[in-house]
């Protein structure tokens, strides 16, 4: 028995030995296990290094991009969804003879007249409950996020965005559904780049990279998606946010190419020039869409002005209720406004409508889309704005053909030149106009007509506004997105971001000479002066000290306390544009003290450090 005893205390004493040598070696930070093979280590080094800096912002470039394209395929199924559940037909812009809803025969064609108030009653309480940034039309909030709020959009966005704009345009909203995509792309991009941690400024670029790829899963236009990020959000082309960018905008397009097939949302006629001449009319043509454009921005906003005063003082959530039944009104009278319209944009570029039709098309979508709008509908301007130059195009055709038989049979030249050049006007943004429209047609020889439309109608709408059509809704509410990429990034930019250590501290009591000594080992030229309580008192510099040393009144009296000046200072939290000129200003101090509002120093703004920040391209 005793012996059964001694065996068990010995196996317990080796047993709480073993765990109290654990539990040692664990607080020195050691492990017992097994040191992992060479080539383990070398896999984890490689992953550690690849989800770091620029291989973490490309990996998730590639999971944004899959994303996108997968939420661009589930959008447009809800979109096609809500169509069928107010129409019970897949499109009714497409119908013949103003059918009666299959649900409700007995109210004939009258349906449409209320279908968008029933979608009015159930997304308007959504949208001003939950995420009122989803009303309109999504791209000026994504332009507003880029420039003033480093790229943060919530997460519920995408959602309360996907359902109010399948919603708005399932019931006859005559809205487009890639403003929406582009949105729910950007806030997916914006939610894991926060998610991961990215700095701003790459999390910058990755809301472009949701926005890219929502135009190439849409339109099956990979190309153009980049460029409408790069041209429209980023407004910056340099060489590392154009990679990112390329990869998740080709990654969004496979997905949606093997979902919903390889082949153009579009069926565009081929497009052809049949006399040298006809460039004259191309100019005329870009002209006159330059003018339709800025005529387009200018009543969609006019509308929307409208309908603020007719509401105000009423609650915002019932406003889509009672304004769907005027559009209702409008889509009885014209059913070809229903939804997105793409059928009708379609027969009419193929010349299948009279002129005088066609030109009540284009009119009819001004007003449908800025009533949709104006109501509270949630959709974008994007394709709405390709209709519009499309019936401007084929009615133009028309009339070319008319007075110059050579030209007849021309329309769909016409109208495809008119679809990129009122966009470009209404947009102002002449690469992406010029890109998709090459991408949605693969006609190589349409690329020199089309410029010159484009350029012209660019030119247009910069002399008639100061703004475009995604703009001028941020100006109206006192918000301005111009200036260039380095402006953007000055503005979005906090000075604790970039600013340095501040250089240590020299006492007021010392003589000039003992502070001359000092400065000349450190090798600065001012360097900063502290109470003895820490407290910021100012600076002295080279210039101070060596006048006061050269001056033969009893100096050697003189302590630094004297000598200390107190220049411009940066608050920690302020943005870099508003101590831009105190900072180029303090050159013979190297920059500017940063100073907390409890007079604290807490580090040292260089010009080199905005320079830096300004030439950024991450």
């Amino acid at each position: 028995m005793l012996t059964f005893y001694c065996r068990h205390a010995t196996v317990a004493f080796a047993h709480n030995k073993s765990i109290y040598r654990r539990s040692q070696m664990a607080q020195l930070g050691l492990s017992l296990k097994r040191r992992p093979s060479r080539g383990l280590q070398l896999i984890r080094t490689s992953f550690d290094r690849l989800l770091t800096g620029t291989g973490r912002l490309l990996f998730m470039a590639v999971v944004v991009g899959a994303g996108v394209g997968l939420a661009a395929v589930a959008f447009r199924w809800l979109v096609a969804t809500a169509t069928v559940i107010f129409t019970g037909t897949a499109d009714y812009s497409a119908t013949e003879g103003h059918p009666a809803h299959p649900w409700l025969p007995w109210l004939g064609g009258a349906f449409v007249i209320f279908a968008p108030a029933i979608g009015g009653l159930l997304y308007g309480p959504l949208v001003s409950k939950f995420a009122p940034e989803a009303r309109g039309h999504g791209v000026p909030e994504v332009m507003y996020a880029v420039t003033k709020r480093g790229g943060r959009i919530p997460g519920k966005v995408a959602i309360v965005k996907s359902l109010a704009s399948a919603i708005t345009i399932g019931s006859g909203g005559s809205v487009g559904r890639e403003g929406p995509i582009v949105q729910i792309g950007s806030a997916l991009g914006s939610t894991l780049g926060r998610a991961v941690r990215l700095p701003e400024s790459q999390l910058r670029t990755l809301v472009a990279c949701g926005a890219a790829g929502a135009i190439a899963a849409t339109f099956n236009a990979p190309i153009a998606g980049v460029f409408f990020a790069l041209e429209l959000l980023l407004r910056d082309f340099a060489a590392k946010s154009f990679g990112v960018v390329v990869l998740s905008s080709v990654t969004a397009s496979i997905v949606g190419r093997s979902i919903l097939g390889d082949h153009p949302f579009l069926t565009l006629p081929a497009f052809s020039i049949v006399n040298p001449s006809q460039f004259a009319l191309f100019a005329v043509l870009g002209l006159a869409a330059g003018l339709v454009g800025v005529g387009f921005m200018k009543t969609l906003y006019a509308v929307e002005d409208a309908c603020d005063w007719a509401w105000r003082g009423r609650p915002e959530w019932l406003r889509p209720v009672v304004g769907g039944l005027f559009l209702g009104l409008l889509l009885f009278a014209l059913p070809q406004m229903y939804g997105v319209g793409y059928p009708v944009l379609e027969r009419g570029v193929q010349g299948g409508y009279a002129l005088g039709f066609v030109v009540l098309l284009l009119v009819g979508k001004v007003l449908a889309t800025s009533l949709t709008i104006g109501i509270g509908g949630s959709g974008g301007v994007f394709a709405p704005s390709l209709f519009i130059g499309a019936m401007l195009g084929a009615a133009f055709g028309d009339i070319a053909g008319t007075l110059f038989p050579i030209f007849a049979g021309q329309t769909g030249t016409f109208a495809l030149v008119g679809m990129g050049a009122v966009f470009a006007g209404a947009t102002r943004a002449p690469i992406t106009a010029a890109i998709i429209l090459f991408e949605l047609t693969g006609e190589y020889t349409i690329i020199l007509p089309l410029l010159l439309a484009i350029v012209i109608a660019t030119g247009v709408s910069r002399m008639l506004s100061t703004d475009t059509i995604y703009t001028l809704k941020l100006r109206r509410r006192g918000v301005s997105v111009d200036g260039a990429p380095g402006g953007m990034l000055l503005h979005s930019t906090l000075v604790r971001e970039v600013m340095r250590d501040a250089p240590p501290a020299i006492s007021s009591r010392l003589s000039p000479a003992e502070g001359a000594q000092i400065m000349l080992g450190a090798g600065r030229r001012a360097m900063p002066v502290l109470h003895q309580n820490g407290e910021f008192i100012g600076v002295v510099t080279v210039t101070a000290i060596s006048d006061s040393l050269g001056n033969d009144d009893d100096s050697n009296e003189l302590t630094l306390s004297a000598l200390v000046e107190m220049p411009g200072i940066a608050d920690p939290d302020a943005t870099l544009d508003s101590v831009l000129d105190p900072v180029l200003a303090a050159s013979e101090s190297d920059g500017l003290p940063v100073v907390d509002s409890t007079g604290m120093l807490t580090g040292w703004l260089t010009p080199e450090a905005v320079l830096r920040t300004v030439t950024a391209r991450s």
